[in-house]
């Protein structure tokens, strides 16, 4: 049952610092909690804990996703993994809502609540690079900016994400791709092994040869089975790589994004591609496809020369660039605090009734800050076994996304309407999604689809590991029946 929480709060002042008595109220029951026990929690963390009213509560509340706007009961701002396993340990015992914060970016909300207690990470950002093994160890609040920062430093990469701001913990547990991913596979697949708080508040590691069943469910699995505290990732010899924007006119559109679709089923795993359909501040429309591309010479000069005659180029800012400032080059267009609401679906291919359906959508229903999108994906990520992580859909390649977004409250829901409408046409043209997309409305079957045979051996270790379901603040997989 999805409970809706609130919170009350009452002032106590002890040794100079105000405390709140604070009382946490579901729409099932409600929960009182004694000052002590809030003070008792505070006195035994390394980091913070704050609560409403206290100096930088209202900062650390706010998640990325300008959508949102709730109110924590108690942010527990962890400085150590013991920080996490007491905070968990506190959430369990006073069967509080729990969240979870690295990065903070969940489309959903998930990275806080009304009411429950949210497990900040954000503190731990330390990246060490182990160049002898060629592997990373990452603690969880870090960014993905923060990864290829200290991995590039050594001359290494992992497969990380597209905006450098998103936080590393839900992007790998979710499967993670991005701009090297075709060529390195997922984020998940790239994982070594993790470092977690589960529901019992014990820590514990999951790798191969340590908690195997876990380790699988972690690839793939989202945030459903612990606190993950810190990651270990293989790493790779960073590529040279070459990359920016092509910019097509909108015209005749459903050629253009035809001749896409031939030309990236063609394209080498070095290939990267992002198609964004997008409004330009002078009301007009584009199609920018987002380039990334590390291989030979010859291999970029054939596939750049075949992009750039699927229509009319506007503008073409591709080049040799360093592959670290690719992967911030789109970070100001997802800025922390404006509104998304976005709809997302695996394909196998970019289909002429798929074409039609989003052209249709564009030209039925303008609205301005409304975006149509293909990611590529397939190369070295459809050569996993799908029954090899939880993650499933192996055969995609490309996922399709319809995405709204605002910055006055008041556009919120012409926004959201825009991407329901459009989705309503596009989603019977899918299979699955990608569970790091989640939209709030999205549960149940959805979810079980999306990850097809994997499901029930998921719902399995759930039962194991979190049979209360602790932490449900995700794409959630119910704890399989006893």
């Amino acid at each position: 049952m999805q409970r809706r929480a609130f919170c009350k709060t009452g002032a106590l002042a002890l040794g100079g610092v105000t405390l709140a008595g604070t009382r946490c109220a579901w729409a099932a029951g409600e929960v009182a909690l004694a000052d002590a026990k809030v003070r008792a929690l505070r006195a035994r963390l390394r980091g913070q804990l704050l609560l409403p009213g206290d100096s930088g509560y209202d900062a650390a509340r706010k998640p990325w996703n300008g959508a949102f706007d709730k109110h924590p009961a108690l942010i527990a701002r962890c400085a150590t993994a013991a920080d996490v396993a007491r905070s968990v340990e506190f959430a369990r015992a006073h069967a509080l809502l729990l969240a979870l914060r690295g990065g903070g970016h969940s489309f959903a909300g998930y990275s806080t609540s009304d009411g429950g207690l949210l497990i900040d990470l954000s503190p731990m950002r330390r990246v060490r690079v182990h160049r002898a093994s060629r592997s990373l160890r990452v603690e969880a609040g870090a960014l993905l900016g923060d990864v290829d920062r200290e991995s590039l430093a050594a001359g290494l990469v992992t497969s990380t994400g597209t905006v450098s701001h998103t936080g590393v913990a839900g992007f790998a547990l979710g499967g993670g791709f991005g701009r090297l991913a075709r060529k390195l596979g997922l984020a998940c697949d790239n994982l070594i092994g993790a470092e977690l708080v589960t529901a019992d508040a014990r820590a514990i590691r999951a790798s191969a040869k340590e908690n195997a069943d876990l380790f699988w469910a972690l690839r793939g699995g989202g945030g459903n089975f612990g606190a993950v505290t810190a990651f270990e990732f293989r790493a790779h010899p960073s590529p040279r790589t070459i990359g920016g924007a092509v910019v097509f006119a909108f015209e005749q559109p459903r050629e253009l994004l035809r001749a896409y679709a031939d030309f990236s089923a063609a394209a080498s795993d070095e290939f990267f591609g992002m198609v964004d359909i997008v409004p330009t501040p002078e009301g007009q429309r584009v199609v920018a496809v987002e380039v990334c591309h590390c291989g030979s010479d010859a291999t970029v000069a054939r596939e750049l020369a075949a992009l750039r005659k699927i229509g009319r180029v506007v503008n073409d800012t591709v080049r040799a660039a360093p592959y670290a400032s690719l992967q911030a080059g789109i970070d100001a267009h997802y800025p922390a605090g404006r509104g998304y609401y976005l709809k997302s679906g695996f394909v196998r291919d970019i289909t002429p009734a798929l074409i039609d359906a989003v052209v249709d959508h564009l030209q039925a229903a303008p609205a301005p800050f409304c975006i149509a999108s293909f990611l590529q994906l397939g190369g070295a990520i459809s050569r996993v076994d799908p029954e090899a992580t939880a993650y499933w859909h192996r055969e995609a390649g490309h996922q399709v996304l319809l995405a709204g977004v605002w910055d006055e409250a008041e556009n919120a829901a012409t926004r959201q309407q825009w991407v329901r409408q459009g989705w309503a046409t596009l989603a019977p043209l899918t299979d699955g999604f990608y569970v790091n997309l989640i939209a709030p409305d999205e549960v149940g079957q959805r979810i079980r689809n999306t990850y097809g045979a994997n499901y029930q051996r998921l719902a399995a270790i759930k039962q194991r590991y979190d049979p209360s379901n602790l932490f449900r603040l995700n794409a959630n997989i119910a704890p399989a029946a006893a």
